[in-house]
């Protein structure tokens, strides 16, 4: 069984920062995805960005990332090495960017379907963002 626990939220001025972690646990194979979601109040959940994992070579796997429009340039995904914790930088940060930040990981997905949450198997409880002017 997969456990996602997310960490990190917390209430900053616009234009602050913030980095939410997701600790992965029980096994998700050698090829998956993992993601964060976000979900502000009376708005559905939307994908923020995710990393596909899978295929290439045993000495190097592939990993691709996406990142939703409304965050590029200001949000970054990662992953540690361990490949245990998912990271989410955020950079910049908006009013619109408040919300309940949830992390989700499922099979392995091709062209950024990785950012709707209708693939998702394993979801996390969440961390709230608040962002105040």
């Amino acid at each position: 069984q997969v456990q996602l626990l997310e960490s990190g939220g917390g209430s900053v001025q616009a234009g602050g920062s913030l980095k939410l972690s997701c600790v992965v646990s029980g096994n998700l194979g050698s090829s998956y995805s993992l993601g964060w979601f976000r979900q502000a109040p009376g708005k559905e959940r939307e994908g923020v960005a995710c990393i596909v994992t899978g295929g290439g070579t045993p000495n190097l796997v592939s990993r691709s990332t996406y990142t939703s429009d409304s965050v590029k340039g200001r949000f970054t995904i990662s992953q540690d090495n361990a490949e245990n914790t998912l990271y989410l930088q955020m950079n910049n940060l908006k009013s619109e960017d408040t919300a309940m930040y949830y992390c989700g990981a499922g099979p392995r997905l091709y062209s950024g379907a990785c950012l709707s949450d209708d693939h998702m198997d394993y979801w996390g409880k969440g961390t709230l963002v608040t962002i105040f002017s």
